[in-house]
């Protein structure tokens, strides 16, 4: 088949691709102008997230057979349409599950244990024990919100430190082993100390996590979200925080990831999160590892094989 790859991705794809008797054009600096005016010349796709997958786009391409996404979410791919016209659809969530779940884990014990603040501090000569006092994870309750490939991985992770690991997930059964117990979505609000999202955007999700959800907890806890930032939005944080709903939190994601796209309201919201030392923040890298930047082509690769033998 003929595939156009049209975001940057580890030069291995392009090998891998050949290999299996592909003709690839690599082309990660393409303007989607330049992809509308030649998707109809392709069988595949390899993409990102660098321009959405939608009607406007799908509609040209007229020989497509498949979408290959490297990563996780699908938000910004018009799924009904692909299903409608046949077009299979890969992601390679198994390719960054490991760096999703080692990068949630060490948020956490860096905002329990205080270490940027700490290190920050020291750096000025600033020598206080008392004030970067941390908190152990043993013994705490950590809940889990979807438990797709991420959700797995990091239950995964938590074995070894001595907590109890609950999960929810509105649309998996029966999967409860020696990692994780399977509860209902109330048993994760009555009990954890710890919650870890985990979930796809979709409509169902967005803003799921309003300012009443998270009072409906019935103790103070800290949250992760490496899924997607728009699952919870700056005020919704930023009151919790206030009120001592929430004790901390490890943000990868955010409502809004494009600084010079934020409006007045967001831009000062964003600014008193970022003002807290219980907030711990990345730039989307959770599962943008050299590992898995590799792992997520031989993912890829392995189901259009798969789909088309």
């Amino acid at each position: 088949m003929k595939i156009l790859i049209i975001d940057e991705m580890h030069l291995s794809i392009v090998d891998l691709l050949a290999k299996e008797g592909h003709q690839v054009d690599y082309e990660p600096k393409i303007t989607r102008e330049e992809i509308l005016q030649k998707v109809q010349n392709y069988e595949g796709l390899v993409i990102r997230s660098k321009t959405p997958m939608n009607r406007e786009l799908l509609e040209k391409a007229t020989q497509l057979k498949f979408i290959a996404r490297a990563g996780a979410g699908l938000d910004q791919i018009d799924l009904e349409y692909l299903e409608q016209k046949g077009v299979k659809l890969f992601h390679a969530a198994k390719g960054n599950r490991d760096a999703v779940a080692e990068h949630a884990i060490g948020g956490l014990l860096a905002l329990f244990n205080q270490i940027v603040k700490a290190d920050s501090e020291v750096r000025k000569g600033i020598w206080d024990r008392e004030g970067n006092r941390g908190h152990e994870l043993k013994g705490k309750t950590v809940g889990i919100m979807g438990y797709g490939n991420m959700g797995k991985s990091f239950a995964k992770r938590l074995k070894g430190f001595g907590v109890e690991v609950m999960a929810y997930d509105k649309y998996k059964r029966d999967f409860e082993d020696d990692s994780v117990k399977e509860v209902i979505w109330e048993k994760v609000k009555a009990e954890a100390d710890v919650l870890s999202i985990h979930v796809p955007l979709t409509p169902e999700t967005r803003n799921f996590f309003t300012y009443e959800e998270l009072k409906s907890f019935a103790k103070p806890f800290w949250l992760i979200n490496t899924a997607r930032g728009e699952v919870i939005n700056f005020d919704t944080l930023n009151r919790a925080l206030d009120e001592g709903i929430l004790r901390g939190a490890v943000l990868d994601v955010l409502e809004n990831e494009k600084f010079q796209k934020f409006d007045a309201a967001q831009k000062a919201a964003f600014e008193k999160l970022a003002d807290r030392d219980n907030v711990l923040f990345s730039p989307h890298v959770a599962g943008w590892t050299f590992e898995s930047y590799e792992k997520i082509n031989q993912v890829l690769v392995k189901s259009i094989k798969k789909a088309f033998l």
